[in-house]
């Protein structure tokens, strides 16, 4: 228990370090990330930059701070919106029931059945943009797990004997959603929240490296990666590698808290 305490502390402070790093790169940032300078393309990491320079002579660790920014500014406001939409849907399902809860989860289950990436990469192709509107095709299009851990949660709550005590007394229903069911259901909807924010990471990453998601001028990790697919050729491996060690450390962080917490509330319920 010690040591699983010690483990999460690391994750929690490494993920706080890349967080905050993002955060506050415009101070930290040793150059301007979109500085162009033509005279000192493609340098190896240096005591001047430190990561290295890519194929514009633009500092690599400069556009990874920065590009941390954007990339974890998609995934924050993606989630939000997402679980915004998945409380709605799956609290409404679980707490009315009946048919009304048959129709919800079919039609949850249609859309559940086509990856979430592939729905994403349509919306995306068609309406392809600002770094506010694919976060809100991500948020619009990543809510189904919310509902549906929404849903179970209403549904095994509901039932329970304080809640049909509420009811009794005719307390109003906003009360007994937000005080009495929510209240009780956000153990379980942060642990997906971690994931899902996990999943928003790597989804605008894909997307980027596809070269349909934030625009290429706009520095954010998934186009670090895919302006350097051709760099590779010519040997500047480092212009792939930090910002890829960037993604996986980060994702890697998120996940391993997740998993933390999903074990600490799978033994509460024991």
């Amino acid at each position: 228990m010690r040591k699983q305490r010690k483990s999460t502390f690391v994750w929690l402070a490494l993920l706080g370090i890349i967080v905050g790093t993002t955060l506050f790169s415009s101070l930290l940032a040793p150059f301007d990330p979109n500085a162009i300078d033509m005279n000192h393309i493609y340098e190896a990491p240096n005591l001047t930059h430190l990561l290295g320079t890519d194929q514009l002579g633009r500092d690599v660790l400069s556009r990874i701070l920065v590009g941390g920014k954007v990339t974890l500014f998609i995934a924050v406001v993606s989630v939000i919106l997402s679980s915004f939409i998945g409380i709605l849907y799956g609290g409404l399902s679980g707490y009315v029931g009946g048919a009304v809860d048959a129709i919800m989860m079919r039609i949850l289950e249609a859309f559940l059945t086509i990856p979430s990436l592939i729905i994403v990469l349509a919306l995306q192709a068609i309406m392809q943009g600002s770094v506010w509107r694919m976060a809100m095709i991500m948020g619009i299009t990543g809510w189904f797990v919310t509902a549906r851990i929404v849903r179970s949660e209403f549904i095994r709550l509901k039932e329970m004997e304080f809640v049909q005590m509420a009811k009794m007394f005719r307390t109003p229903i906003w009360k007994v959603l937000f005080s009495h069911l929510l209240r009780n259901s956000l153990p379980a909807l942060f642990v997906v929240t971690i994931f899902n924010f996990a999943g928003a990471i790597f989804t605008e990453v894909s997307l980027s490296f596809l070269g349909i998601g934030v625009p290429p001028a706009i520095p954010s990790w998934g186009t670090m990666l895919y302006t350097a697919q051709n760099d590779l050729l010519v040997g500047a491996w480092w212009i792939g590698l930090f910002p890829g060690l960037m993604i996986f450390v980060t994702i890697l962080c998120v996940q391993a808290i997740g998993s933390t917490f999903k074990k600490g509330g799978e033994r509460s319920h024991v």
